[in-house]
């Protein structure tokens, strides 16, 4: 018995010795105060159980209460979502979240790492951002920032205040896009894609200046988009592939040890948040159509939605639309370097080919 709690003091010592260590690989020195803003919503799981437990306190409990991270969701700033990488440029925060399409207008070779169409499932949409962080941070470092981490939404589905069953059915319904390759996707199917930001979205579904709206399934559940649609048609047409950016300049400034920390940090959440885009993706679709023992992540709604599933045939026809209107449609937007990106980058994962016309 002396002889077990012997090891057992060991073991504890042990850890102590580590935790230790861990601690002095950041030493002590002055305190950094770091703004960051994240997330549509405040009440999403991609921020209540990733970045507020990791990039918030986690940073904090890693660096010995050196660093500070103040967060903030969109609406907390009043920030809608194609500005985010204007405020990291110019310094006014030094770490933002938000989906690649969103920010494309500035940077349009950020798009195509999701198209709408592009990625049946969500291990192709993670190999695809893998491959194209180093080309994006070639585009992005012109501008004075970097993409340290990639992350998922819930699959982007089709909320509508109409019947739809299949893509046949969007024609000449007008549809919120959440991007310019989910508009060159809603043209080709026929129907009319309207741009809005996203907090805008629900009174416009309410009143009927919209008939569908495209967002995640978790996402649209957070939002409360089922309160104001009828359907859901449960085919994931991108993933809303996100990034993490920081500004350069500060990211460069950091003490080495807090940088450090930092890149480990945002490699926790990029892999918390990829693990949660599968969950929530599945969690989100039963919570909106009332399967209760399944919805565990976001709100059961009181009248459920009608889940109309994809038919077997949607994959082809999607891939055509993705060759024939959202590929070109893209590089038509980026330029020639993109089909070049496109074709040694992107293709060989994906297996689509572009061939200009």
């Amino acid at each position: 018995m002396k002889r077990s709690l012997f090891s057992l003091a060991s073991v504890a010592v042990a850890a102590a010795l580590l935790a230790g260590a861990a601690a002095a690989q950041v030493p002590a020195g002055p305190k950094l105060a770091v703004q960051a803003i994240t997330q549509v919503a405040p009440n999403l799981p991609q921020y209540t159980k990733v970045d507020q437990p990791l990039l918030r306190d986690g940073i904090a409990k890693a660096t010995g209460g050196r660093v500070e991270v103040t967060l903030s969701s969109w609406p907390e700033r009043n920030v809608n979502g194609p500005e985010v990488l204007r405020l990291v440029r110019s310094g006014q925060v030094d770490i933002a979240a938000a989906p690649l399409t969103t920010v494309s207008g500035d940077v349009p070779m950020l798009d195509g790492v999701d198209l709408a169409g592009m990625n049946a499932d969500i291990a192709q949409a993670r190999k695809v951002a893998d491959a194209m962080v180093p080309v994006a941070n070639k585009e992005l470092q012109r501008l004075g920032i970097k993409l340290v981490a990639t992350y998922p939404f819930s699959g982007q589905m089709l909320f509508c205040r109409k019947p739809v069953a299949s893509l046949a059915d969007l024609k000449g319904l007008k549809v919120r896009t959440n991007g310019p390759s989910a508009s060159d996707l809603i043209k080709s199917l026929g129907g009319q894609p309207v741009s809005l930001a996203f907090g805008e979205v629900y009174t416009a579904l309410e009143r009927g200046t919209v008939d569908c709206g495209i967002t995640g399934a978790g996402s649209g559940n957070g939002v409360k988009w089922p309160e104001v649609t009828t359907h859901l048609y449960t085919l994931p047409l991108s993933w809303s592939t996100s990034g993490y950016f920081v500004n350069l300049a500060w990211w460069n400034k950091l003490d080495p040890a807090i940088r450090a920390q930092f890149e480990k940090t945002l490699g926790e959440v990029q892999e918390a948040q990829w693990k949660l885009g599968v969950e929530a993706t599945n969690d989100g679709i039963a919570c909106n159509v009332g399967r209760t023992a399944d919805c565990k992540l976001h709100t059961l709604m009181k009248k459920p939605m009608v889940e109309a599933k994809p038919e077997a045939s949607v994959g082809a026809s999607l891939q055509k639309h993705l060759a024939d209107d959202v590929l070109p449609g893209w590089i038509k937007r980026c330029g020639e370097r993109c089909a070049a990106v496109y074709a040694e980058v992107i293709a060989p994962i994906t297996g689509i080919k572009y061939a200009a016309k």
